[in-house]
């Protein structure tokens, strides 16, 4: 797909699309619950799908009710097929791979795109202390594996992501680890965390921690007859809708919790440092266009938020700093070289340091042909940008996309957004 974003004013109002972090783990723990889940305000988005298609395929029975809930009917981990396949999620690959290693079945754990060359060696070290038997590709997928995991004491390296713990955490909370321990060092990305303890406590599961160091398991709250999980709106992609406000017009954005627990949400806070219009209210935010200053941001505990961060920054007098690169080389793309090159086409100097992005704004971004790099937050930093450039951009593989917001492009439409979409 090519898609051609020529410069806007955007006014008006939308609601945020619903959270893949938050469905994916409703999925997981919807499959692990062992009893019916109804799941309110589903995402759509192929991360969401995948996470759908890989509890189907490891027992869980799934239905689309009319009003667009979704049901899931699941008797624990209980495998259909030798293999699964995460697509190309990242919070898949790594939250699923322990969650499947509880069965006696071998099974295949598989993906599709940029996930084939993440590496997943924390898995050759960690599940044989669990008693699974393992074997990758050199530290990359397929991984085929044989369970069933039993929760022991261990000691993780959380610098690479949180995603591997969360599925620790959940294999662990339905294996029923009273009283074992997960110890953790230089953990990153801490709000993840702080979701997916929320969703386990929703479900019954109970985990104490120190500190983020250390995490012990608790016996289980008896579970109810059945379960109701709403989804919330989803930061991750609400931050583009944010900084197109910030950037190129008035809007109101819905549907998002002030007090949700995702990383993401600290774009709140860049959007403030920036001097844009900001207004905050529990229901919605109200967001406008004044001079913006360049700010200093530390994303190292919200990396997603880099290709935003960028859009925004590249609007702003003076030179930004954004803490946090070494968290971006094994995204869908090495994300800091890419946007580097993408917004380098539009005219805007990026620059790194070490961990440090400095990103040069306000110099004039002009009309270019980019590339998604099939990065799906790579497209959306493009498409933001591209309502301030003095010309049409274009984005090439913008349907990538998909993987977490395929109404992108919709909604910056029904903001005013002038948008051409080629299939």
């Amino acid at each position: 797909m090519i898609v051609t974003v020529s410069p806007s004013v955007i006014k008006g109002s939308i609601r945020a699309a619903a959270s893949k972090s938050s469905m994916q783990r409703a999925c997981a723990a919807a499959l692990l619950a062992g009893t019916t889940t109804t799941i309110v305000n589903p995402g759509n988005s192929n991360d969401d799908q995948a996470a759908l298609d890989v509890i189907q395929k490891l027992g869980a029975v799934v239905m689309k009710e009319a009003d667009g809930n979704i049901v899931i009917h699941s008797k624990g981990v209980a495998p259909l097929h030798p293999e699964i396949n995460c697509g190309e999620s990242g919070l898949g690959i790594r939250m699923f791979t322990p969650i499947a290693a509880l069965s006696v079945q071998p099974l295949t754990i598989n993906g599709t795109g940029s996930l084939l060359t993440r590496p997943m060696d924390f898995f050759d070290e960690i599940l044989p202390q669990l008693g699974v038997n393992i074997q990758s590709n050199k530290g990359r997928l397929p991984l085929k594996i044989q369970g069933p995991l039993q929760p022991a004491d261990i000691i993780v390296d959380g610098s690479l992501s949180s995603q591997f713990l969360t599925g620790l955490l959940m294999a662990y909370g339905a294996a029923g680890a009273n009283g074992a321990t997960i110890t953790v060092n230089n953990l990153k990305s801490k709000p993840y965390i702080d979701l997916t303890l929320q969703v386990m406590q929703h479900f019954g599961w109970e985990v104490s921690h120190t500190d983020y160091e250390q995490f012990r398991f608790q016996k289980a709250k008896p579970a109810p007859a059945a379960f109701t999980y709403t989804v919330e709106g989803d930061w991750s992609g609400a931050a583009f809708l944010l900084v197109a406000g910030a950037v190129a017009g008035d809007i109101t954005v819905k549907g998002l919790d002030v007090y949700s627990t995702q990383a993401d949400k600290a774009i709140l806070q860049a959007l403030s440092d920036s001097g844009c219009k900001l207004s905050i209210r529990p229901d919605e935010i109200e967001i406008g266009p004044l001079p913006l200053k360049a700010f200093h941001f530390n994303a190292t505990d919200c990396p997603d938020l880099f290709p935003p961060l960028v859009a925004l920054a590249a609007c702003c007098e003076g030179t930004t700093v954004i803490e946090g690169v070494e968290r971006l080389a094994h995204k869908e793309s090495n994300r800091g070289l890419t946007l580097q090159e993408e917004f380098g086409k539009l005219g805007i100097e990026i620059t790194l340091q070490g961990n440090l992005m400095l990103v040069k704004g306000n110099t004039g971004m002009k009309g270019a042909v980019t590339h998604s790099h099939h990065d799906h937050r790579i497209a959306m930093a493009c498409a933001v940008a591209a309502l301030k450039a003095n010309g049409d951009v274009i984005i090439e593989e913008a349907d990538a996309i998909n993987k977490s917001y395929p109404d992108f492009y919709e909604h910056i439409q029904q903001l005013g957004a002038a948008i051409k979409i080629q299939k």
